[in-house]
């Protein structure tokens, strides 16, 4: 099994590069080029699976069990605020060799509307070939020993990256339309303070990469227009 981790390039100066949408995209080309490929194939399930790692966000709980809870909860989205060891332990399961035995694997997604992760939510099916992970942390080299570790089981590491005020423009309209933020103030006072610093962060930290991929202004790219409800708030 075929393992791409699609980063969102991100974010010294790298939230808001589309990530979600090429990552998303990605897989839909590479499913519908193998049932072009091989008609007789049913559709379901797919050979290549999309999987954010949203779900790999702490708990509300355990941000406020953390020693500093108040810092936990405003820098939510900083790598410590990840699970990162659970993330490897799904890379790990699925570099095992597949057999007639093999069952599907679940990893968690997040509900919005909770604020929380939702355990064992999205399927792998033994039959994918290709996993496309998506997130802000995988492909960092620094803080917790298991983004690296699960960096070097991927087949490839795609980095997506944007210009810094570019990103910060995207950030505050996000958090202002989501209601994170009440107004493009408040709004751009949490890029600043928490979004931009994970950037750098991810940025001083970075592993080598196999492809960079510059994020650029194209409407037709918009989530809703390639049938992508919108981007996953990290």
């Amino acid at each position: 099994m075929g393992l791409i981790d699609i980063l969102r390039g991100s974010r010294a100066y790298r939230s808001e590069t589309g990530k979600t949408t090429l990552a998303a995209k990605v897989s839909q080309r590479l499913n519908a080029l193998y049932h072009q490929q091989n008609p007789g194939m049913t559709i379901d399930p797919p050979v290549a699976t999309f999987l954010p790692m949203d779900g790999y966000h702490l708990t509300r709980a355990q941000l406020s069990a953390m020693p500093d809870p108040s810092t936990a909860h405003a820098r939510r989205g900083a790598a410590f605020t990840f699970d990162a060891p659970a993330f490897l332990e799904l890379v790990q399961k699925l570099r095992e060799p597949l057999l007639p035995e093999t069952k599907t694997i679940y990893a968690p997604s997040f509900d919005h509307a909770v604020k929380d992760p939702v355990a064992d939510d999205l399927p792998i099916a033994p039959t994918s070939r290709l996993v496309i992970f998506e997130g802000l942390y995988l492909s960092l080299g620094t803080g917790a020993p298991e983004w690296k570790q699960a960096a070097e089981l991927m087949d490839e590491l795609w980095f997506v990256d944007v210009e810094m005020d570019v990103a910060r423009e995207r950030l505050v309209s996000r958090h202002v339309a989501s209601g994170i933020a009440k107004d493009a103030e408040e709004a751009a006072k949490r890029a600043n303070e928490n979004d931009l610093v994970n950037g750098k962060e991810i940025i001083d930290g970075r592993l080598k990469v196999h492809e960079v991929i510059t994020s650029r202004e194209d409407q037709e790219w918009e989530p809703r227009k390639q049938g992508i409800d919108k981007e996953r708030d990290q």
